[in-house]
């Protein structure tokens, strides 16, 4: 070894400043800063970039000793240079060092940042020409296997966040470009080093980084499913550092970017995310909602994506959103592909395990008929097949509403145009009966009966309170009379027979036919004789419910005829039956009181 194949640094030099001994190392050191320092002094600025040639030669070295003399060389260069003089030679004291954060031994990786720290220290914001390599390299030795590689990188990153922060006019979009690349990382040391990173760089006043939250939210809210309690703790502050400037500067987050961000939000808010997730992810939501209004409701189907399987969980804010939601709806008209994918998803809701959220979809139903009831009526041969076969929900929350729904349809100025008669098989007598009646009300009845026949357990168990919830949206001598209208023509007689005893009893007790028994007891108009008339003709279905009839309508001839029938047939236990629900129903307080008055 020569002092001509090292000059101006001497053989001396270079063999102490490569010793495996670190003492010794840091000895010659110095000498090289002396060097470095004389050069400068003197002007004999070629041999300055020789010397630094001849390191950043060493740092390449194939050598573990050689690449470890040429680390702390360059950093002893640097510090000869000063804080003055430095930055010039920034690039040719950087770029020989960033390898050195791949090297395989972790000698080398902890002396590169120990070597980077003392330049960048001497260099300050000159190294930042350097940031995206510089960026790059800390955050894959943030994730080190060596804990005092681990160390050394924290005390670099620290102190490259202070030059940054120092420099007012630092291009945060070069920052926010690493960071989206990374976000999707799923090692918990380098998602703590990006969250360190936006939190540091959301404190400064002088950078803005809400126009780039959209880039990385996704990632973001990913981070908050980390085992981790601190990294989910830290990026739960970070998510709300970030809310809390939108909602002061809502103007800074462009239209495109708020719709993206509803994209994500409801992602996050599925009911397989995790729950610090979707609580986040609804929070945001509602404040979207507060802080855009109107504007979102282009998104209105995508929220109820959101909000309606989380509508029955009170730790979350899915029902606050869906009452702002509502209120705007109220406020404003949907344009017609806005409502078409809104109704889509209502209806693929409708049958959701839920309570809750089949409530919530039925009211949605109830208020976008109730606000535009013509856009509404554009799908309703859609809705009104599914609210039918709601009827047999478990849930009489569910039912009530549902009939209610369907009782608003059937009384809609809308409906007559919606339904051909001619189309529901009905003879033209039939159609005579009914002829002022919804046609909506029509086919609902067919339905009902439909149902009731294929599904015995339905008219059963929620047959009464169908009928008498009907009766009580609607007018019941209509009820009454397209149900008896449809039944004159069915053929099964024990169907007929079930559904008269139904009729008959909520007929004779329910408070809600109190008016139409009056009418059917007076027969003063000749609706109300054409009703009893009908009713006598499917009540003959079921012979002690027609006996109850005629003492309803104070009929007695035809009620003693009736007896004396039903005493020449043998008498079975359903025919007991029968007639011990009679007198029950005569004895019955409302029936016992209004025979009184009689």
């Amino acid at each position: 070894m020569s002092d001509g194949q090292y000059g101006p640094i001497s053989a001396g030099i270079i063999r102490s400043i490569t010793d495996k001994s670190y003492e010794r190392r840091k000895a010659a050191a110095l000498d090289v800063e002396k060097l470095v320092r004389d050069l400068f002094n003197n002007n004999q600025l070629s041999q300055l970039d020789r010397c630094l040639t001849v390191l950043a030669e060493l740092i390449n070295s194939g050598n573990s000793n050689q690449r470890k003399g040429g680390l702390i060389g360059m950093a002893a260069a640097a510090i000869a240079l000063g804080n003055k003089n430095a930055p010039p030679y920034t690039s040719k004291l950087v770029e020989p060092i960033i390898p050195c954060f791949l090297d395989s031994d972790l000698q080398i990786r902890y002396y590169a940042c120990e070597s980077l720290y003392n330049i960048a220290k001497i260099c300050k914001s000159a190294v930042l020409e350097h940031f995206e390599d510089i960026f790059d390299v800390l955050w894959r030795v943030t994730a080190d296997s060596d804990q005092n590689v681990r160390g050394g990188a924290e005390l670099l990153n620290r102190l490259v966040t202070e030059i940054v922060l120092s420099k007012e006019d630092f291009d945060v979009a070069i920052l926010m470009s690493l960071i989206r690349d990374r976000i999707y990382t799923q090692t918990t040391s380098n998602r703590r080093f990006i969250l360190e990173w936006l939190n540091t760089i959301y404190s400064a006043p002088f950078f803005s980084i809400c126009n780039y939250i959209s880039e990385i939210s996704d990632g973001l809210f990913k981070m908050l499913g980390e085992q981790a309690p601190a990294v989910r703790d830290q990026c739960e502050t970070v998510l709300g550092s970030f809310l809390t400037a939108i909602k002061h500067k809502p103007e800074t987050l462009a239209y495109e970017d708020r719709i993206q961000m509803v994209n994500v939000l409801v992602v996050h808010a599925h009911e397989n995310e995790p729950f610090l997730s979707r609580k986040l992810s609804l929070i945001w939501l509602e404040e979207f909602v507060k802080l855009y209004k109107e504007e979102l409701l282009v998104m209105l189907s995508t929220f109820l994506v959101a909000i309606l399987p989380s509508i029955v969980e009170h730790d979350l804010r899915a029902d606050a959103v869906n009452r702002l939601l509502m209120a705007l709806v109220g406020e404003n008209k949907l344009e017609q592909d806005i409502l078409d994918k809104t109704v889509e998803v209502l209806l693929k809701f409708i049958k959701h395990d839920i309570v809750e959220t089949r409530v919530t979809v039925l009211n949605w139903i109830r208020h976008l008929h109730h606000s535009m009831p013509g856009q509404i009526f554009a799908h309703i041969h859609n809705i009104f097949p599914v609210l039918l076969n709601t009827l047999s929900d478990t849930s009489d929350e569910v039912l009530l509403l549902d009939l209610f729904l369907i009782s608003n349809i059937c009384q809609s100025e809308f409906a007559p145009d919606q339904v051909d008669v001619s189309t529901l098989g009905l003879d033209a007598e039939a159609l005579k009966q009914v002829s002022h009646i919804s046609p909506f009300l029509i086919k609902f009845a067919l339905s009902l009966l439909e149902m009731f026949r294929t599904e015995p357990s339905l008219l059963r168990e929620r047959g009464v309170l169908i009928i008498r919830q009907l009766c009580l949206l609607l007018e019941p001598a209509h009820i009454y009379r397209v149900i008896c209208v449809l039944l004159e023509k069915e053929s099964k007689h024990n169907f007929a027979q079930e559904m008269v005893s139904t009729l008959h009893g909520v007929l004779l007790t329910a408070t809600e036919l109190f008016i139409l028994r009056d009418e059917l007891r007076a027969l003063s108009t000749e609706s109300a004789r054409s009703l009893f008339e009908c009713l006598f003709r499917v009540w003959s279905n079921r012979p002690i419910a027609l006996l109850g009839l005629c003492l309803l309508s104070q009929h007695y001839q035809q009620a003693a005829d009736v007896a004396l029938l039903l005493s020449q047939v043998d008498i079975t236990v359903d025919v007991l039956l029968e007639i011990d629900k009679l007198v029950n129903l005569v004895e019955s307080p409302v029936l016992a009181c209004e025979f009184f008055l009689i």
